[in-house]
């Protein structure tokens, strides 16, 4: 059997990119300080090697020692990461009317985009007495347990949704929707009413209530939602709310009213 790094790649036979990459993917939330020998370990990388990349990466400023001489992803990545149009552009955008969606509900608001199968969480405001939630940002979550994510797969392309449905779907609580057939159906409600609900799929405690963003030329780029204690959630009142805060970023974003809607 091939040993492989967290990347999922081989060890052996691998181009100098996958290398150094490697090394980064070597961090993660749980993983956030390394030291030379778990870099090495984690990204299937001899000593030598991982001496010689994580010098590299450290010279240029995408990762950073500290005086016990463990290495963190440095600032320079984040100035890098800062030019994604689906990062920072879009936060910016976005907080005002997710602060106005905060202030009205006094609850958790989230804002994710998709990618491949999975929500990535890009910004989130909490209250002190909001339920709890298990997602930070640049986590990420499968698309079917999480509002967002229903808001995004529903407005997916058919062969998006499609292929997902084939997929294996992860159940996180007995309330998970996991049936391909009943997903589908799900997926087409949220293209009627507009919002996506998903009642206690990741948590057995709370609800969430979603609704997509909309670029220029109309397609769904991210979704935005609030999330709700089960036993408190009122959703036709939380509706209104989600829906307005989303027609606002997607105006932020260039989408008019009227426009296209994308796919």
């Amino acid at each position: 059997m091939t040993a492989r790094s967290v990347t999922g790649s081989p060890v052996s036979g691998r181009s100098a990119t996958d290398r150094l990459l490697s090394v980064l993917a070597a961090f993660d939330h749980e993983h956030a300080a390394l030291c030379l020998t778990d870099i090495s370990r984690r990204a299937g990388l001899t000593l030598t090697t991982a001496h010689r990349l994580v010098g590299a990466l450290t010279a240029w400023g995408a990762l950073e020692r500290d005086g016990s001489g463990r290495y963190h992803v440095g600032l320079r990545l984040w100035e890098v990461a800062a030019l994604a149009p689906r990062g920072l552009g879009l936060r910016q955008i976005a907080l005002p009317h997710l602060e106005d969606l905060y202030e009205a509900t006094h609850e958790n608001v989230q804002l994710a985009v998709r990618d491949g199968g999975e929500v990535v969480y890009v910004e989130w405001l909490s209250g002190r007495s909001a339920v709890g939630v298990h997602i930070r940002v640049g986590g990420r979550w499968p698309l079917h347990a999480t509002g967002v994510g229903l808001a995004l797969l529903a407005h997916g392309t058919p062969e998006v949704q499609e292929e997902y449905c084939a997929g294996p779907l992860a159940a996180f609580t007995p309330y998970t929707v996991t049936d391909p057939v009943r997903l589908r159906r799900v997926l087409a409600e949220v293209r009627r009413t507009g919002v996506a609900v998903s009642d206690r799929q990741v948590t057995e405690d709370a609800l969430s209530v979603a609704a997509p963003v909309r670029g220029p030329d109309g397609t769904v780029t991210a979704a935005v939602s609030v999330v709700v204690p089960h036993d408190a959630a009122r959703v036709p009142a939380l509706s209104p709310a989600v829906r307005l805060a989303a027609r606002g970023i997607s105006r932020g974003l260039g989408w008019r009213p009227g426009g296209p809607s994308g796919p």
